[in-house]
C-alpha cells in the first residue's frame, strides 16, 4: 500500500456524499503505519462502532469505500473473504458497503466477511504452519498476500462501479 494523506482519503470516497466524505473520521497515527506491510488501509469509526472505512489503490489512484456492520451483525467464526486466513477466524464481521452513483442512492449494496479489526494484511503474512507451507513458507506468503490484494482490490472496484 502506498501512503495517503488525510487529504487524499476524505477526496477518495465514492460511495458516500462529499459531506459524509469531509466529516468521515481519519485512522490514529496515520503517519506511524508500516505502509509496507499493509495491502489496504481499513479502520473502525470510534463515533459509530457500526460505520468503517476501506482505501485502496486502484488505477494508480486511492479509491475509498464507507461499510457499515450489517444489521444485527457481531463478530462470529468465519473465514475472511479477503486474507481467507484458516487461523483468526474468531472475529470476523460482515460488512455492507452502499454501490457508487445512481445504485448506490437507489438502495444497492454489496456485502462481505472482512476481518473485524481489518488485520488481514498481518494474517496475510503471518508464517504458515507446516502443513500449510511445507518447505516453502515464503511463497504461501507471497500467494496470501496477492490473493488478499486481488480481492480486496476486487471489492472496492465492485463498490466503485456502482
Amino acid at each position: 500500500m502506498r501512503p495517503v494523506t488525510d487529504a487524499q482519503i476524505h477526496a477518495s470516497f465514492v460511495n458516500c456524499s462529499r459531506r459524509e466524505a469531509a466529516q468521515a473520521t481519519m485512522p490514529a497515527g496515520l503517519a506511524a503505519l508500516g505502509w509496507e506491510r499493509l495491502d489496504y488501509l481499513g479502520w473502525n469509526d470510534p463515533k459509530n462502532p457500526r460505520r468503517a472505512y476501506v482505501v485502496t489503490w486502484l488505477d494508480d489512484r486511492p479509491v475509498g469505500i464507507v461499510l457499515r456492520a450489517a444489521d444485527g451483525a457481531t463478530t462470529r467464526n468465519a473465514v475472511c473473504a479477503w486474507c481467507e486466513d484458516v487461523i483468526a477466524t474468531n472475529d470476523v464481521s460482515l460488512f455492507v458497503a452502499k454501490r457508487a452513483g445512481s445504485a448506490g442512492r437507489n438502495g444497492n449494496t454489496l456485502g462481505t466477511l472482512i476481518c473485524a479489526d481489518f488485520a488481514c494484511s498481518q494474517n496475510a503474512r503471518r508464517r504458515p504452519t507446516i502443513v500449510e507451507a511445507g518447505d516453502d513458507a515464503a511463497a504461501v506468503v507471497a500467494r496470501r498476500v496477492a490473493g488478499l490484494q486481488e480481492r480486496s482490490a476486487r471489492f472496492v472496484a465492485s463498490v466503485a462501479q456502482g
